[in-house]
């Protein structure tokens, strides 16, 4: 029954992964007027989508841009640069929902630097303009727009793409966070192949980043808890013995090697990145791995059941444990809230320790119904001063 529920725990945990990177593709999205565009991108960062058809003969794009703001009522915004690759010079389309009406609307913006972000006209022609929300919370921009005559000729355009938390008095854009995925959310389009690139020393950066999260999420954040989850409830199975202690022990080594993995990376982004310091999860992460390193010691020092240490070895040994679980989600949610990935990764993973934590509560109660059960049959045996003293049951404990 255990081993069900994990297995469950896991098949539900890939599916809450695989299902929405499936679904949500720009090749499946459908608009209410029911436009149709010749070629459509998945931005690479900020969950974003791009539509668009050029037309050559008369310097035509037509656009469609889809986003989440990153709070609600927050806006998107899609942009073309004519002369940099950045966000200072960039002429932007912003949409927002007005808070009066609730209706979305799109707005021009001429972002001169990034200290001058003022509703403005254009340096090029936009004949149409309107956005609309979408079922799902995010939220549209289409646009007609004039591609300016050198920019045509060169057949690509600089864009740029964000999403923001709010929008103030006079159209004033609160300011976006400054993320990797924020940072990285710009790039070349291809008018003429409908193809789009971005630079790749940024995107190296941000797969570095990804990868030290998914090692550190998988070692601390699942497979630790789940170690210490079978060497709390499937030793109290007594078919389980001693395959549980082998499968607390497989957990917990490649918790650890993957852990180390992750925490190397972290080491590496950290040299990397000079000026950016993120203390508390720098701190918990090296705590982490000391309390680690030693509790892997463990597995060479511990004594043997009838020896006078092993009552202090499982005081140490249970300690060292429920601290690496304790601080090991605590960081993952650290590492989440600095790394800001796509929401539907720190939901699986909410989800996952939600539904670990539903599962110990059920397997806790089944453990002590076993132990309790174990008690009293020996309990009414006669004694015959050998089973008497061989039957000081203690209480399970990882």
């Amino acid at each position: 029954m255990a081993t069900s529920l994990l297995a469950s725990l896991f098949f539900t945990f890939w599916a809450l992964l695989i299902s929405p990177a499936i679904s949500l593709t720009c090749s499946s999205q459908k608009f209410t007027k029911n436009q149709v565009y010749s070629n459509c991108l998945d931005l690479p960062s900020l969950a974003s989508y791009l539509h668009f058809t050029y037309d050559p003969s008369n310097t035509t794009l037509y656009v469609a841009f889809i986003s989440t703001p990153s709070k609600p009522g927050g806006w998107i915004s899609w942009a073309i640069n004519p002369n940099a690759t950045g966000m200072a010079g960039s002429q932007a389309l912003v949409a927002y929902k007005n808070s009066t009406t609730g209706v979305a609307v799109v707005h021009t913006f001429d972002i001169s630097s990034y200290s001058s972000i003022v509703p403005k006209d254009l340096s090029f022609e936009v004949p149409d303009k309107t956005a609309e929300t979408r079922s799902d919370g995010s939220l549209a921009i289409f646009a007609t727009i004039k591609v300016p005559a050198n920019l045509a000729a060169k057949g690509t355009i600089n864009q740029v793409w964000q999403v923001g938390p709010g929008v103030g008095e006079g159209r004033m854009l609160e300011r976006h966070d400054f993320a990797a995925a924020n940072l990285h959310s710009k790039g070349t389009l291809d008018l003429k192949n409908g193809q789009s690139s971005t630079n790749s020393g940024g995107d190296t950066t941000v797969k570095k980043k990804n990868i030290h999260g998914i090692l550190n999420t998988v070692s601390w954040g699942i497979l630790f808890p789940l170690g210490a989850m079978i060497a709390r409830y499937i030793r109290s199975f007594e078919s389980a013995d001693p395959a549980w202690f082998y499968l607390h022990v497989f957990c917990q080594t490649s918790a650890y090697a993957i852990g180390v993995a992750g925490w190397g990376t972290g080491l590496k982004l950290g040299s990397e990145s000079s000026g950016i310091t993120y203390s508390g999860h720098r701190y918990i992460g090296i705590a982490l791995f000391v309390l680690a390193t030693v509790q892997i010691f463990a597995l060479f020092l511990r004594p043997k059941k009838d020896h006078k240490l092993r009552f202090y070895w499982n005081i140490y040994h249970h300690s060292f444990g429920y601290a690496i679980l304790v601080l090991g989600i605590i960081n993952v949610f650290k590492g989440f809230n600095i790394l800001k990935p796509e929401h539907k990764w720190k939901s699986a993973y909410m989800i996952v320790i939600i539904s670990m934590g539903g599962i110990s509560l059920l397997l806790e109660a089944i453990t002590w119904i076993v132990v309790l059960k174990r008690k009293s049959r020996k309990s009414t045996k006669p004694y015959d001063g050998y089973n008497n003293a061989q039957s000081n049951q203690q209480p399970l404990a990882m």
